[in-house]
């Protein structure tokens, strides 16, 4: 997961994800690192964070894993 330290739904998508059983979250911090935050936007075409991966899939940010969430579909991404 991309993320900065000054974000607050960077650690709401962190606290979702450990409710639904996730150990551990790679962090790469864009804010103290701008070639992470290059790195993100080419990945990503997004400029904002967080920006969450799934093993290699981009589910998007902290609005789009909570939809996953509440549509069942991040249950069976986790499950992979």
């Amino acid at each position: 997961m991309y993320s900065s330290g000054y974000c607050a739904f960077c650690r709401r998508a962190e606290a979702l994800l450990a409710a639904r059983g996730v150990k551990h979250i790679e962090t790469l911090r864009v804010d103290r690192d701008p070639q992470l935050r290059a790195e993100m936007v080419r990945a990503t075409g997004r400029r904002t964070v967080p920006q969450i991966f799934i093993d290699e899939r981009h589910v998007g940010g902290y609005e789009d894993l909570a939809a996953l969430d509440r549509d069942g579909s991040l249950a069976a991404l986790l499950a992979n």
